[in-house]
């Protein structure tokens, strides 16, 4: 499958689109009442979006997601449970990307490595942003 979901306990932990996922029009994977939309977009050649903006519309977001594509090497990224407990480990690879949803999360490179990320900000600082799990 080129698009997957790492789930435990009733908890989706990650979204996954493979570089072998494809799609003939715009394809969110993500579920619609999710606070980041994930998903892949595709057009034809010719196809012309009419300039625009969006909404200003104030949201509240409860839990940072966030996601990466590797756009070059191998990475591993490693699940554990609300008790801090490995449940699973996911390899990547280059044209690969995740969203990491919710949980807990560790990530090992295994081939030098480059991934555009993207997670919701405000930026806080290293100390309120994260939270180690032992």
């Amino acid at each position: 499958m080129s698009y997957e979901f790492v789930r435990y306990n009733n908890k989706t932990y990650a979204e996954i689109i493979r570089k072998e996922q494809k799609v003939t029009q715009t394809t969110f994977f993500s579920d619609t009442d999710s606070s980041f939309q994930f998903g892949l977009m595709s057009h034809k050649s010719g196809y012309k979006e009419e300039p625009h903006t969006h909404h200003s519309i104030s949201r509240e977001i409860k839990n940072m997601q966030q996601m990466f594509v590797v756009r070059t090497g191998i990475i591993a990224v490693v699940f554990f449970d609300d008790n801090g407990k490995k449940f699973q480990e996911v390899i990547l690879q280059s044209g690969d990307s995740i969203c990491l949803v919710d949980g807990a999360h560790a990530i090992r490179v295994i081939e030098d490595s480059e991934c555009i990320t993207v997670k919701q900000g405000p930026f806080l600082g290293l100390d309120n942003d994260k939270i180690n799990i032992k």
